[in-house]
């Protein structure tokens, strides 16, 4: 009996991912190893530096710091790089031992925390980076906390940096109290958020930094007012339900938006924190183009509701890596009780940053209907395979431990 190949080449690829800046200053996305910003405010293309090389392979997570100061990028190629936004400069290079799957910065930015895909969070120090620094000073973190051999989705900080919670691909969220010295580990558990029962209702992958609630009541929010909308790109009905791939919440918590893996836009929901319920304030969609987003971000200064979709190492266009930039209005506080007339898709015109943005993000302005098509199926065999466990027979499993390298090289 030979091994079987668990990795497939054409469908292991790394979805587009997105990030803006707090102050909506920047927005950054990666598609495969490209690491692409706009600076909004200068209508111009950043360039980044990095004296140690760029992202090797794709990259899986980025993300600013709360003051905006730092950005943080890592991926496959187990490097955590994290850039100084005011030089766009890379000022520390962390090598991890596993493929990189989340990552997170303290409110203070002191520290950044990361996990890789057997379910351990490391942490590094990073107060006492020199700004004077050309080249990247190298750092390698520490375990502090673990999830037992589950990929990690997600990392966030609380909002008054008290806590750090982590979701995992197996229903659990862990919330951990993040003490002063984090190196020395992070020992202390607040609570488990379970209760996720159907493998396939609560595929909830992600979690949203603030606030904590809408995702222990996710679940329930699954009725027939939007489940017609959730329909594969060829308009079949899933045989189950889809994952939650990314969430965004308003400030305050009280909107909060989900990008769901079959559905060409976005649902809207409410969130009632004084009676801690969630409900169904919208279904935006996507008119007149397959674009199913793959990662979706916003600013706290602007209503502008960002989303990404594409895919890396999909050989279906003359570009590497495909992608497609999209935007939707209203996504505020404001707007939270008057969606009806403030939220919508915005054209391409009418994105803040224009064509120039587009072009730096997407990398092209032309994509067909062809690539969108594959992309979209590809990134949702990928992502099903990331978020959905493989289950093996007990002889399938004894047959795979034997030819593990840690236990290979024990003999």
């Amino acid at each position: 009996m030979e091994e079987e190949n668990d990795k497939n080449p054409e469908t292991d690829v790394a979805p587009a991912v997105i990030s803006v800046h707090p102050t909506h200053k920047f927005v950054s996305a990666a598609v495969g190893s490209d690491l692409r910003v706009f600076n909004l405010q200068e209508g111009c293309v950043v360039t980044l530096t990095d004296e140690s090389g760029g992202h090797k392979d794709s990259i899986r997570a980025i993300r600013y710091s709360a003051n905006g100061q730092l950005f943080i990028s890592a991926g496959d190629d187990k490097l955590v790089k994290i850039w100084a936004t005011d030089s766009w400069r890379c000022i520390y290079s962390v090598a991890s031992e596993k493929r990189v799957s989340a990552v997170a910065i303290s409110n203070d930015g002191m520290f950044v925390c990361f996990a890789d895909k057997f379910g351990v969070v490391y942490v590094v120090d990073i107060e006492d980076h020199n700004v004077e620094e050309l080249v990247p000073v190298i750092k390698k973190g520490v375990p502090i906390l673990s999830h037992y051999c589950s990929i990690i989705t997600r990392l966030e900080f609380s909002p008054d940096g008290r806590f750090i919670v982590s979701a995992d691909r197996d229903f659990k969220i862990r919330v951990t109290v993040f003490p002063k010295n984090p190196v020395n580990g992070a020992h202390e558990i607040q609570s488990f958020c379970l209760g996720h029962t159907d493998s396939y209702k609560s595929r909830v992958s992600k979690i949203s930094g603030y606030p904590v609630t809408p995702i222990n009541y996710l679940t329930s929010v699954w009725s027939s007012e939007f489940e017609a909308e959730i329909i594969d790109f060829n308009g079949k009905e899933e045989e189950i339900l889809p994952a939650v791939t990314d969430l965004c919440a308003t400030p305050d918590g009280s909107l909060v938006a989900v990008a769901i893996q079959s559905l060409s836009g976005v649902l809207l929901l409410r969130c009632n924190q004084s009676t801690r319920t969630l409900s169904v304030a919208k279904v935006v969609s996507i008119p007149g183009e397959t674009f199913i987003p793959t990662s979706i971000g916003a600013a706290s200064s602007s209503p502008v509701l960002w989303m990404a979709m594409g895919a890396s190492s999909l050989h279906v266009s003359e570009s590497v890596s495909l992608a497609r930039v999209r935007g939707i209005s209203g996504f505020s506080t404001s707007a939270s009780e008057s969606l009806d007339h403030n939220t919508s898709v915005l054209e391409d015109a009418e994105i803040p940053g224009g064509e120039s943005l587009l072009q730096t993000l997407q990398g092209k302005l032309s994509i067909g209907k062809e690539a969108f098509s594959a992309a979209a199926e590809a990134v949702k065999t990928a992502m099903r395979n990331l978020l959905i466990k493989k289950q093996y027979s007990a002889e399938r499993r004894e047959f795979r431990k034997r030819g593990r390298n840690d236990v290979k090289s024990k003999q």
